[in-house]
């Protein structure tokens, strides 16, 4: 043990660091403590030349984790019109990379993408996170951090597009219709209004969701309700309270078989844009329920490829980009 020890004492110095020879180490340093994520975003190549950036930071807020987008972006140097894909997931679960029945979804957004479009698909804080309304202040967030990085992700800031499915329908609904709203966003004075929107399932009245079992509990949690939600706290939630003449277009998609979700939402939606004098066009496919889930694969499908194909329709024509 001794011979032990006095081999290991014998090597210590030339462990240890400042030993003779050894060069001292370098790094860059800040005059200030520096917060951002620097660990290098590499993108991933998709079909026809576009490039995806995962989980780039929109956002960081004290106490929670940071906010992220995905961007999707062409190959041709644009600037090109902006669509936010917002997710689905009753407000307390889901992410930025499914959507529906779709199979692969980061394929379908780098197909828009290679039509044109850069596309970002969004993370928000959940219902479990942060209450109502976290969720819009992040929509509104994100649109402006893709704003002030136009030029690094092909961006042209005066055409943009909103897209979400069911809790993501509401949201991308909400953020069209709030629009420098700063009752609900402080931030939201300055920010970039929208030019087109699209909805999925989405609700837009939540006064009206006692209709399905799990209505009232998804909106309580998402407004941090105990117990049944005052008619307050379900107006200032609802899109249908804040459509006005100046909101963009609207295309609304639902299934009239819907449970999670009644079809009435929609159609109290396109009736409240309609007497506002708002341009919205509305598709109701029969006989399918949420996320267009049909009574066989085939139907489902078909429901499915009919709203994504109209979807696409749709941005191409109100934000002005000649189908390829």
């Amino acid at each position: 043990m001794r011979f032990a020890s006095f081999i290991m004492v014998g090597l210590l110095p030339a462990l240890m660091p400042g030993a003779a020879g050894a060069q001292a180490r370098d790094f860059p340093v800040a005059a200030t403590p520096v917060l951002e994520d620097r660990f290098p975003i590499q993108p991933v190549a998709f079909p026809n030349g576009v490039k995806a950036y995962r989980d780039v930071t929109y956002q960081t807020l004290p106490g929670y984790r940071p906010q992220i987008v995905d961007i999707y972006v062409p190959a041709s140097p644009g600037p090109h019109p902006l669509i936010l894909y917002i997710h689905g997931g009753g407000w307390i679960g889901g992410h930025t990379r499914h959507s529906g029945a779709l199979a692969d979804f980061p394929k379908v957004l780098a197909a828009l993408a290679a039509e044109g479009f850069t596309v970002a698909s969004l993370e928000y804080r959940l219902s479990g996170e942060a209450k109502f309304p976290a969720q819009l202040q992040d929509a509104n967030a994100a649109l402006r951090f893709l704003h002030k990085n136009a030029a690094a992700y092909r961006i042209d800031p005066a055409r943009t597009g909103l897209w979400g499915g069911s809790a993501g329908g509401h949201l991308a609904a909400l953020t069209a219709v709030t629009c420098r709203n700063t009752a609900l966003d402080p931030a939201a004075a300055g920010d970039p209004c929208v030019q087109a929107v699209v909805t999925w399932y989405g609700v837009y009245d939540f006064t009206g969701m006692n209709a399905t079992p799990d209505g009232n509990a998804a909106g309580g949690k998402l407004l941090g309700c105990q117990g049944a939600c005052p008619a307050d706290r379900l107006r200032a939630v609802s899109p249908v309270t804040y459509i006005d003449a100046k909101d963009p277009p609207f295309l609304l998609i639902h299934g009239t078989g819907d449970k999670v979700v009644p079809v009435d939402q929609s159609h109290l939606g396109e009736a409240a844009l309609k007497a506002a004098g708002v341009p919205v066009e509305a598709i109701y496919i029969p006989a399918v329920d949420h996320s267009f889930i049909g009574a066989t694969p085939a139907a489902t499908r078909d429901a499915t490829l009919k709203a994504t194909n109209a979807t696409f329709d749709f941005f191409h024509k109100v934000l002005g980009v000649a189908r390829r």
